[in-house]
């Protein structure tokens, strides 16, 4: 992953927090975090059925819109329970050039 797209994931991480510590009345992150965490895994299951349809279809723009949605959903849970996105990217650093069947393996799940 480039610079680049840390970055702009860890700045819109970054929006979330701050939606999160001071609300706003017309934020929709902020009502996300208002409604509680059965919401927003309500949403992130939401878009990942979307991002799975959209693969399904094969409409590039749409795989990238939905995936999109997906990320950002996913950084709303992550700021939920305050894990920021550089856990994420040290965990894929950790299991990067290992291969999935042993990883699973080494985690004790069946494929």
């Amino acid at each position: 992953m480039s610079r680049d797209n840390e970055e702009i994931l860890e700045a819109i991480y970054q929006v979330i927090q701050a939606r999160k510590r001071a609300p706003g009345e017309e934020s929709y992150t902020s009502s996300l975090f208002r409604k509680g965490i059965d919401k927003i895994l309500g949403k992130l299951g939401e878009e990942a059925v979307e991002a799975v349809i959209a693969g399904k279809g094969g409409k590039r723009e749409e795989i990238i819109y939905e995936t999109a949605d997906l990320f950002f959903h996913t950084l709303v849970l992550l700021a939920y329970y305050d894990i920021e996105p550089e856990k994420i990217y040290g965990e894929l650093r950790r299991r990067f050039g290992t291969s999935g069947i042993v990883e699973k393996k080494l985690r004790g799940r069946d494929l």
